[in-house]
């Protein structure tokens, strides 16, 4: 198995992160291998999503369920875990930690506003998948390679577009 481990602190919410992760259907439009996006179910705790790859020549799509989750008071995580696709296995988890705003003295009793979330955040992404076919993996393993490689600069450079 595989695991591709990726972390970054980033001038963008952890909210602000989870909602483009979150946006399945918008990944054709950045991701340069994905050739289509589609939810194919929502669910309470999150979605069923389709993703197709097409990358040198290579095309495969793979169905995950992906269950959205609130950690401590601003953080959020999306786990998921594969239905079907050519993988044996494939799991992960993204993860939006807010960091702290500076330390600045602030008397409450100035202000009657809610203190702003801080719009900084960690951002870590753990993938983990294998296949068990031997020709499958010696065919599609570099692709994904790269691809998992690559995806949190992706979606780093798509805060950018849409959030400056």
């Amino acid at each position: 198995m595989k695991t591709v481990h990726k972390s970054v602190l980033i001038w963008f919410s952890a909210e602000e992160m989870f909602a483009l992760v979150t946006d399945i259907a918008s990944y054709p439009a950045f991701l340069p291998w994905c050739d289509r996006a589609l939810v194919q179910a929502v669910e309470v705790d999150g979605v069923v999503a389709e993703v197709g790859i097409s990358i040198s020549g290579i095309r495969q799509s793979f169905v995950t369920r992906n269950v959205h989750s609130h950690v401590g008071l601003l953080g959020r995580k999306v786990q998921l875990s594969l239905i079907k696709g050519p993988f044996s296995d494939l799991n992960g988890e993204w993860c939006f930690t807010p960091l702290e705003a500076s330390p600045v003295a602030v008397d409450s009793s100035l202000s009657s506003e809610p203190m702003p979330a801080p719009r900084a955040c960690r951002v870590d992404l753990r993938l983990n998948y294998s296949f068990d076919n031997v020709a499958l993996s010696a065919l599609v393993g570099p692709v994904f390679d790269r691809i998992a490689g690559s995806l949190v600069d992706a979606f780093v450079k798509r805060a950018e577009q849409v959030y400056t």
